[in-house]
């Protein structure tokens, strides 16, 4: 039975520390199912259900990490002290960032909209899908090399961080978007999405 007295509060100043380390932990789950999304991508004819499957399950742990930058985002630009502090991302970081982002959404909203619809509206979807992924690959390659090496410092100190209530709560936020992302690749099998252009042929 865990002591409970064990668990103690974050240093001062650990808000900007915790968010650092959601966003990391978040971002470690994002690379390894982007990791198997990208082999879907290399034959999607062959991958196209396991394709939309991971699309689906990335939703929840998308929005955390974007909830949690975002928040970094908007405690710095109002003026927070401790996250002035810290500081903003590097230039480059910071440029990349919104082609990130926007990028991802345009990815994940052709998707659906593919999913949905199929081509009821045209194959200009399609061709909007791969070209937001055409956008987002290299922007997202720049942007995770720039902070990996902080990422997996931030990532290493919460994974020795066994005691701090607030690193349980962060990892259950981690596995609660996992687990949600789950469920809603799960309720996505019960539509039978139209879209079938991979397998033509």
């Amino acid at each position: 039975m865990t002591d409970t007295t064990d668990l103690h509060p974050e240093p001062s100043g650990s808000s900007v520390t915790a968010n650092e380390r959601l966003t990391a932990l978040t971002g470690g789950l994002l690379l390894l199912l982007l990791a198997l999304m990208g082999v879907t991508v290399l034959s999607v004819r062959r991958w196209l259900p396991e394709h939309f499957l991971l699309g689906f399950l990335l939703i929840p742990p998308l929005a955390l990490k974007m909830a949690s930058t975002g928040y970094r985002f908007v405690r710095y630009y109002a003026g927070d002290p401790q996250y002035r502090r810290a500081g903003p991302p590097e230039l480059l970081m910071r440029l990349t960032a919104p082609i990130v982002v926007i990028s991802t959404l345009a990815i994940f909203a052709t998707g659906i909209d593919l999913w949905l619809f199929g081509l009821r509206f045209g194959s200009i979807w399609v061709e909007a899908h791969k070209l937001s992924f055409y956008i987002w690959l290299p922007a997202a390659a720049v942007h995770v090399l720039g902070h990996l090496s902080r990422t997996g410092q931030a990532a290493g100190e919460e994974l020795s961080d066994s005691h701090s209530r607030t690193a349980l709560t962060r990892r259950s936020l981690v596995v609660g978007s996992l687990v949600a992302g789950v469920v809603l690749a799960a309720a996505s099998l019960t539509y039978a999405t139209p879209f079938i252009f991979f397998r033509d042929g």
